[in-house]
């Protein structure tokens, strides 16, 4: 939901975008409320599925997008956060959506709304306009008081639950998962990815399984087409020794591990200073002996000589580069490269791409 700094190379309806606050004084839904009432409401002209979940949850969404769309559906997705442009998380059709028309839309409405609330107004409403078919929506943070949640989603997936953002969600994986699952309205289907939280949705029908199931929830039906995704900064190959994954706490890095090659890979890592540093460190020392510590321009990053102090004991070699385009130009130099730790870091470098 926290958006970079401003770019001074981000023009249009982006440079707007990026001038907003990145996160609420006080978390709910009233604000996004109001504005999609005098946008009339537009979440309400088409079915929605929700995709909730600390990890996997774009992978999840591109996967029933494709999936619905081989179906013969025009569906929109909206996602969070974006790695390349601001225009990677509104898609209508199978392409990106034009991002400066569908803010321009919600601006006249938005003066007391918050980043996260005008790009799901904007998406939500660019969905409406364009006629979709169904809308597959990617939450923010959690679930409860997500800007998100004002769908009234026919499908609800939940991806897995981990213990991440424990200072909004909760100190427990139930106590997220409930937080997550609030966007579930009795009558929904929910498809969850882990049969350990069946308990807690006494209202609804569960299924099991993940992007599939719940396409085929949607649509009442099997799904006769496989498709393959990619995402960017998602185990992203940017040449044949270096791979940018944006796995940004524990559980993320051991899905990551689980499809990076064995090697000695030279890691450039920034780390959000919310997240478990120790728990990730670890994981990813097993990756390689080499860290460059480096800072992504979020607000809530680490600062780079701390996260690097912070490594010292998992790696044999710590290095510290403020510039993210420098520390991963050092890493080429010593070794293949794995960037990861945020999203916001390959933001960043894309930027620069």
């Amino acid at each position: 939901m926290v958006a970079r700094h401003a770019s001074t190379s981000v023009t249009g309806q982006a440079a707007w975008v990026e001038s907003l606050s990145p996160w609420p004084e006080e978390f709910g839904l009233d604000r996004v409320r109001r504005l999609l009432h005098d946008l009339g409401d537009p979440q309400r002209a088409y079915p929605s599925i929700h995709v909730v979940g600390t990890n996997g949850k774009g992978t999840a969404t591109r996967t029933i997008e494709e999936l619905l769309a081989a179906e013969g559906l025009r569906v929109g997705a909206y996602y969070s956060p974006h790695v390349r442009s601001w225009s990677e998380r509104i898609r209508v059709g199978g392409a990106e959506a034009d991002f400066d028309s569908a803010v321009e839309r919600v601006r006249p409405h938005a003066a007391l709304a918050t980043q996260f609330e005008v790009l799901t107004a904007a998406a939500l409403a660019e969905f409406q306009a364009r006629a979709v078919d169904v809308a597959v929506v990617e939450a923010g943070l959690g679930g409860r008081h997500d800007a998100t949640n004002v769908i009234d989603a026919r499908v609800v997936l939940l991806t897995n639950v981990a213990l991440d953002h424990t200072d909004v969600l909760g100190e427990t994986r139930e106590a997220i998962a409930r937080e997550k699952l609030a966007v579930a309205r009795a009558g929904a289907i929910v498809v969850l990815g882990e049969a350990e939280w069946e308990s807690l949705l006494p209202n609804n029908e569960v299924r099991l399984g993940g992007p599939r199931e719940a396409a085929e929830a949607f649509l009442g039906r099997r799904v006769e087409h496989s498709v393959e995704i990619s995402l960017p900064g998602r185990l992203e190959w940017r040449g044949p020794t270096e791979v940018w994954d944006g796995a940004h706490n524990p559980t993320g890095l051991d899905y990551q591990a689980r499809h990076l090659p064995d090697r000695d890979w030279v890691v450039v890592a920034s780390i959000l200073a919310d997240k478990d540093s120790a728990a990730m460190l670890e994981r990813m020392a097993r990756r390689g002996r080499t860290l460059i510590a480096t800072r992504s321009s979020n607000a809530r990053a680490l600062d780079e000589k701390e996260l690097a102090r912070r490594a010292e004991p998992y790696f044999d070699r710590v290095e510290s580069d403020p510039d993210p385009r420098s520390a991963v130009d050092r890493a080429r130099a010593l070794g293949p490269v794995l960037v990861t730790g945020s999203l916001y870091l390959l933001a960043d470098l894309s930027d620069e791409d």
